[in-house]
């Protein structure tokens, strides 16, 4: 097993940490400022824009968020988009986990 790479690297460990854990924020974030521009009215937040955060990692924050705040729930691209998302990264880490470290 290769586990003695985990307790090597960890600054890389906690760098992918801080990394995901400000994705998913940002991405929170841009799903309610969406929501609050469209109750009000304004300019939206480009669906390019929201994907693309989704992709870069925040995809379960923006699904979690979307269905707390009910925004685009009623969207299939992203009902149906953002859990394929999740689905493909999560397949990807277990992929390189399994792959590279244990």
């Amino acid at each position: 097993m290769r586990w003695e790479m985990l307790s090597e690297n960890r600054w890389i460990w906690l760098l992918l940490l801080v990394y995901f854990l400000s994705i998913s924020f940002y991405s929170a974030a841009i799903t309610c400022s969406d929501k609050r521009l469209a109750v009000k009215g304004g300019r939206r937040i480009p669906e390019k824009k929201l994907f693309c955060a989704a992709l870069l990692g925040g995809g379960a924050a923006m699904y979690i968020t979307m269905r707390i705040i009910h925004h685009k729930t009623l969207h299939k691209r992203f009902m149906i988009g953002l859990p394929l998302i999740i689905l493909v990264q999560t397949a990807l880490v277990c992929f390189i986990l399994i792959k590279f470290v244990i």
